[in-house]
C-alpha cells in the first residue's frame, strides 16, 4: 500500500521520540521512502544516527548543513512528500503549528507544505486536557490536518492517562487508510449543486437566499481529493473550488441549474443537491427597472422546477441521489417526506435552530437519514468535516459496508 509514497516524519522533543525509530522501519518495510526532520530538543531523546539508519537518508535538524553550508530547503521538502507525519508532536510544537510560529526547520516545513499532515500527540495528561492544548488541536483539525488522537495509559510522569502517544502500529496502520481513502472514489463522476440561485424581478432586483456555497465547496472538495471527476453545478457565488478533474458550471437561475442538472446526470454516478434553489420564481420579469409607483408592488410568483425529484425519476440503479434539507419546524419529518417524495438514496437535514448550522456558517450539524429510515446525527462541525462525514457514508453504502 505505502510503495513509492514520500513521507516527511517530523520528531519532536518528546519522550515518546524512541517510538519513532520503531514506526519509521514499519512504514519502510511497507515500501514508503522516509525522510526525517528532528528538533534540536529530539536528538537528545534519541540519536540522529538511529533514526538515520532506519530511515536510511541523512537526518535533517538545522536550515542548512554547518559542515559544507548546503541549504536544507524546506519547500523542496514540502513539495517531495506525499505526507508529513509529526510524531511525536509535543504541546510547544502543536501550539507553534497552530500559531504559524517558524523558528525551526520542522516548522517551517510544516508552513510550506503542500501534502496532507498527520499529528500524533505526546504529553502528559494535565497538558493535554489543558484547554490551550485542546483549542490547538482543533484549529489544526480544522484547516484540514489529521490527528491521530493520543492513547490513555503509563505516562512518563509516573501519572495514568489520556496523553501517549499511540503505539507505531496504530500509526502505520492509520497511513495504510489514509493512503486507501485518498483515491477510493477514482474513475467515479459526482455530480454537486451549490449555492443560492436569483430568480430575476427585473434587471437590477432578484429573489434570492442567504446561502453561501460553503457546503458544497466542501464536499466537492472532498471528493476531489479522494480521485473523483466533479461536475460542479454553482449559483452565484465566489466560493468555487479550484482543482484537477473539476468541472464548473456556473449557473443564476433555478430554471439555468435544473437544466444543468438534468443534462449532467446520466454520466454521474453519484449526485448532491447541495444548492439552495428557490422553489418560486416571478411569473413575470420586467426588461427594465420597476419604478416605484403608488404604495404597494404585488409579485405574482409561480412554482419553479423540481430538480431533485426530477433526478430522483431519472436515477439508476447504480447512481446515488443525496438531497439536502434546511428545515425551521418539524425537522425529521419535513425531511423524511422529502426524501421519499423524491426518490433520494439520503437526505442531509440542518436545522436554523442549531447554533452554529445554517448559511454563512463555517460550521454545520446535521443527521443523515437513509431510505431505510436509519438516522446518523453528527455533532456541530467545520463544514470540512461535515463534508468529509457526507462522502463516508455514501462510500460505505456504495461499498456495501
Amino acid at each position: 500500500m505505502l510503495k513509492g509514497k514520500h513521507i516527511i516524519i517530523g520528531i519532536t522533543g518528546s519522550i515518546a521520540a524512541y517510538k519513532a525509530a520503531t514506526l519509521i522501519r514499519l512504514l519502510v518495510k511497507r515500501g514508503a521512502e522516509v525522510k526525517v526532520i528532528m528538533t534540536p530538543l529530539a536528538k537528545e531523546f534519541i540519536t540522529p544516527l538511529t533514526i538515520a539508519t532506519l530511515c536510511k537518508n541523512p537526518i535533517l535538524v538545522d536550515f542548512y548543513n554547518p559542515e559544507n553550508g548546503d541549504w536544507n530547503s524546506h519547500v523542496d521538502l514540502g513539495l517531495w512528500a506525499d505526507l508529513y507525519l509529526i510524531a511525536p508532536a509535543t504541546a510547544n510544537t502543536m501550539a507553534k503549528m497552530a500559531t504559524g510560529v517558524a523558528d525551526n526547520l520542522l516548522l517551517t516545513t510544516y508552513l510550506s507544505a503542500k501534502c496532507p499532515v498527520m499529528v500524533a500527540p505526546a504529553m502528559d495528561l494535565d497538558m493535554y486536557q489543558h484547554p490551550a492544548t485542546q483549542q490547538n488541536i482543533c484549529t489544526l483539525q480544522n484547516r484540514g490536518n489529521v490527528i491521530i488522537e493520543a492513547a490513555t495509559g503509563e505516562l512518563a510522569s509516573g501519572l495514568s492517562g489520556k496523553g501517549r502517544m499511540e503505539e507505531p502500529e496504530v500509526i502505520a496502520d492509520a497511513v495504510e487508510r489514509f493512503f486507501a481513502s485518498q483515491r477510493r472514489f477514482e474513475g467515479k463522476t459526482v455530480l454537486i449543486t451549490s449555492g443560492p440561485t436569483y430568480e430575476p424581478i427585473d434587471p437590477v432586483r432578484f429573489i434570492g437566499n442567504y446561502s453561501s456555497g460553503k457546503m458544497g465547496k466542501s464536499i466537492a472538495e472532498v471528493f476531489l481529493a479522494q480521485g473523483a471527476n466533479v461536475i460542479f453545478i454553482t449559483g452565484p457565488t465566489a466560493n468555487i473550488p479550484l482543482g484537477d478533474n473539476l468541472d464548473v458550471v456556473k449557473v443564476k437561475t433555478a430554471a439555468e441549474m435544473h437544466a444543468a442538472a438534468v443534462s449532467y446526470f446520466p454520466s454521474a454516478d453519484i449526485a448532491i443537491m447541495a444548492a439552495a434553489v428557490a422553489d418560486f420564481t416571478p411569473e413575470i420579469s420586467s426588461d427594465t427597472k420597476i419604478k416605484r409607483e403608488g404604495d404597494s408592488l404585488t409579485l405574482v410568483l409561480k412554482p419553479t422546477k423540481d430538480i431533485a425529484a426530477e433526478l430522483g425519476k431519472q436515477k439508476g440503479p447504480s447512481q446515488v441521489l443525496v438531497g439536502f434539507a434546511l428545515e425551521t419546524n418539524n425537522e425529521a419529518q419535513n425531511a423524511a417526506k422529502k426524501l421519499a417524495s423524491k426518490g433520494l438514496d439520503f437526505i442531509v437535514l440542518n436545522s436554523l435552530n442549531d447554533t452554529g448550522a445554517g448559511f454563512g456558517f463555517d460550521t454545520n450539524k446535521v443527521t443523515i437519514i437513509h431510505k431505510s429510515g436509519e438516522s446518523v446525527p453528527f455533532d456541530l462541525k467545520p463544514k470540512n468535516q461535515v463534508a468529509a462525514d457526507i462522502v463516508d457514508v455514501i462510500h460505505r453504502y456504495q461499498s456495501g459496508s
